[in-house]
């Protein structure tokens, strides 16, 4: 696999030591946070049977049929936390979210391992949501339950398609009937799970997709996500584009997905994301509500407050390089506070993803801004009838949650 180099693995600046990292971090600046928002964890988990071709996450062929380092990993993960833990010390993890490539190819007793881990060095929230993603394609009968026993709480089965045309020209390696079978054993296994599906796919048309729904459906699903398929630059869609439904075919569907999710009990909470009450994504709604997160593992991004500014950082990027750093205890190859300028783009672009919107108490709590910040924004969006507007909030309307990304942008500035 040949993958274009990223920033996170090029040569840093003179090193610089955890402590006068943290003593930047802590230092006076422009912001006043009253508060820190909740703190989650992403840990990554970068390797998967096959690169999709539509994929531009942090993800690697693991090729030649040999096992996975799955040991050595976990021994660089366990560094990296113990690394960070100054930069979070006595905060609580209220979500654990394992995300890949395809986290499911470690094994049941190494996710063991690695929730131990965390569970041992870091205070967790009692009944805290601990996500696995998990590809069908490495589903065997009773994995999903060692998961749970492991102490996963939540799985999110990328399904992506119950058609096998659709899924061989999404490059995936798992076909409808491992599809069928990975949902069954994870309603069987798990008290809520996430069913992922893709839509608007090379050649599909609405029959296509309404069939797929309704076999996404059939499952009764406490959760779904339904993704509209993007080229994304540098994947191999990009290089050979597929050809794919136009913007009308494709807002056909969505409408087809609010209408049978809403006649199924589910409520689109999220712009692509829809659950039965009781069965949200905490994990994704700290992101969404501009709380923070630790990630660890291969390219895993971080955004952590301190009372007087936000920082960003980002591990190595390519996994051999990142599991030297790391058990090195250098993990962060870069690490930036983001400029109060950019502050109000930043909460807006997760915020207004939301149904009920953004709050402006919560804007001010985790930005340490005004209100007034959001002002030039919120009124050409709301001249353009994109949002709804109130003393306490900034909802999007139907024609902004269509036109999400015009209204994000209008906060860029």
């Amino acid at each position: 696999m040949i993958e274009i180099a990223s920033a996170a693995d090029r040569p840093a600046g003179p090193a610089e030591s955890a402590e006068q990292r943290l003593a930047r971090y802590m230092r006076p600046g422009t912001l006043s946070l009253a508060a820190l928002p909740p703190l989650s964890l992403y840990v990554h988990l970068p390797w998967c049977l096959k690169k999709c071709p539509y994929c531009d996450f942090n993800s690697h062929e693991w090729l030649g049929g040999k096992a996975l380092p799955e040991a050595r990993y976990l021994d660089a993960l366990r560094c990296d936390l113990e690394a960070a833990l100054p930069f979070i010390w006595g905060r609580r993890v209220h979500s654990i979210f394992i995300g890949g490539g395809t986290p499911s190819l470690f094994s049941p007793e190494g996710i063991d391992r690695l929730i131990a881990d965390i569970r041992a060095r870091m205070p967790l929230e009692p009944g805290l949501e601990i996500t696995l993603e998990a590809n069908p394609g490495t589903f065997e009968r009773d994995r999903f339950r060692a998961f749970r026993a492991a102490g996963v709480t939540r799985l999110s089965v990328g399904v992506q398609s119950f058609d096998d045309d659709k899924l061989r020209a999404l490059g995936r390696v798992h076909d409808s009937a491992q599809a069928s079978a990975a949902v069954e054993e994870a309603r069987d296994a798990f008290d809520t799970f996430n069913l992922d599906l893709m839509y608007a796919l090379p050649g599909q048309t609405v029959a296509q997709f309404e069939a797929d729904l309704a076999r996404a459906l059939s499952f009764e699903p406490p959760h779904l996500s339904a993704y509209h398929l993007t080229i994304e630059p540098n994947t191999l869609f990009a290089k050979h584009p597929p050809a794919v439904p136009d913007d009308d075919t494709a807002f056909e569907m969505l409408d087809l997905i609010t209408d049978r999710t809403a006649a199924a009990g589910m409520e689109r909470y999220e712009v692509s994301a829809f659950a039965r009450p009781g069965h949200r994504c905490r994990h994704n709604l700290n992101y969404w509500e501009f709380g923070d997160y630790l990630g660890l593992g291969a390219g895993a991004h971080s955004k952590l407050s301190y009372p007087h500014r936000v920082v960003r950082q980002v591990r190595f990027r390519d996994p051999a390089s990142y599991v030297d750093n790391a058990l090195a205890g250098r993990a962060v190859a870069q690490d930036e506070e983001v400029a109060r300028e950019q502050l109000p783009f930043e909460f807006m672009l997760n915020g207004l993803r939301l149904r009920e919107g953004v709050s402006l108490a919560r804007f001010s709590e985790r930005t340490g801004l005004p209100p007034t910040a959001l002002q030039r924004g919120v009124e050409q969006a709301h001249a353009r009838g994109l949002v709804t507007r109130d003393l306490q909030s900034i909802v999007p309307t139907p024609r902004g949650f269509d036109l999400l990304s015009d209204l994000q942008a209008l906060f860029l500035e």
